[in-house]
């Protein structure tokens, strides 16, 4: 069973009406409704449309917020007894949603805990969706993302719904698509230097590109994802990267998706799509840290590979970080880890 019942606004306006001696057919009549409509909203057996919330606001002075409340408690409650069996059920449902987690991160503030009903409303208000059935269905429709499981997608939701709260009051240029070699110009600029973040984001940004570098949920497995928000484009990293040349992998990898599947971005989250395209958006990643003839440079005389990456303006890093990757190094050798390049993020 759960908590109580949640009766609606119904129960409300009726003791108004004692209280204040109204009787039903009077108050039905300046509302313009019927009798049989107005008994109807009295016992909770019809939802309130806005036009009549808005005219019991105007003839009563009660809060909309107050009646909107009420009726979205009560249809929110229908809907989880209508769904679940019991309040244990449905705490066992929730914890797909690291609620504490989202707590405790301060992502989400919850108007009151100790109810599972406002925990609900808290957290379809956080989602934008109507209840969890619409939730699974729009997640399964935009994010292309080989899940493992439901309650992975989940967290993955969470964690893009907190970055998009992280770039509503950012002022962002137009973005130009004929202007994407010299944002790569400029980046690789950039990867010379010493790390920083907040440099990287702003490159971004007065290029025309959202960028957000934000710890997921425990668990989540994902590194990244790429869309199109009002033909600006989108990326967000997670805080996986300890070192510039994992990251930067990592930035020119979803870049690579903005170059090739901006289109598709428009109406779809891409996180993990096709093998192809998948493929494609690293193979951009890698050419673009290290030139694919500077590449064969350094596979031909590999005990030079600083000098190399030294005259052609490439982080050492990169070259050392790619020579681990495909295996002529090992990721624990003390060469690797002498160039490697630790970030904090």
């Amino acid at each position: 069973m759960f908590e109580r019942n949640y009766y609606g606004f119904g129960t409300i306006l009726k003791d108004y009406l004692d209280y204040h001696r109204i009787s039903q057919s009077n108050f039905a009549k300046r509302l313009g409704i019927t009798q049989k409509h107005m008994n109807e909203i009295l016992n909770n057996k019809s939802e309130i449309s806005v036009e009549l919330m808005l005219a019991i606001n105007l003839i009563t002075d009660i809060d909309v917020n107050l009646i909107w409340q009420a009726e979205e408690e009560k249809r929110i409650y229908l809907y989880l007894k209508e769904n679940f069996k019991d309040e244990k059920e449905l705490k066992e449902y929730l914890k797909s949603f690291s609620i504490k987690e989202l707590k405790d991160r301060e992502w989400l503030k919850f108007k009151d805990e100790k109810s599972l009903i406002q925990v609900c409303m808290d957290l379809f208000k956080f989602l934008s969706i109507k209840n969890f059935e619409t939730f699974n269905d729009y997640s399964n429709q935009t994010i292309l993302y080989k899940k493992n499981t439901q309650a992975d997608m989940n967290k993955v939701m969470l964690w893009i719904k907190h970055c998009d709260s992280l770039i509503q009051n950012i002022d962002i240029c137009k973005y130009d698509k004929n202007k994407f070699v010299d944002l790569i110009h400029d980046l690789k600029i950039l990867s010379l230097e010493k790390f920083d973040e907040d440099k990287i984001v702003k490159c971004l940004n007065e290029y025309g590109i959202y960028l957000v570098i934000e710890d997921a949920l425990k668990g989540t497995k994902i590194r990244g994802c790429m869309m199109v928000k009002a033909d600006n484009p989108v990326i967000y990293l997670t805080k996986l990267y300890k070192d510039k040349a994992s990251f930067y992998f990592a930035l020119y990898h979803e870049l690579g998706h903005v170059k090739s599947d901006y289109n598709k971005a428009k109406s779809k989250v891409i996180i993990d799509e096709d093998e192809f395209l998948e493929k494609r958006a690293d193979q951009f990643a890698i050419n673009t840290m290290i030139n694919p003839s500077i590449w064969d440079e350094i596979i031909k005389d590999k005990n030079n590979v600083l000098r190399i990456c030294k005259e052609n303006n490439i982080p050492v890093c990169f070259g050392v970080w790619r020579l681990a990757k495909e295996g002529y190094i090992d990721y624990t050798s003390k060469f690797y880890n002498n160039y490697r390049e630790k970030i904090d993020i």
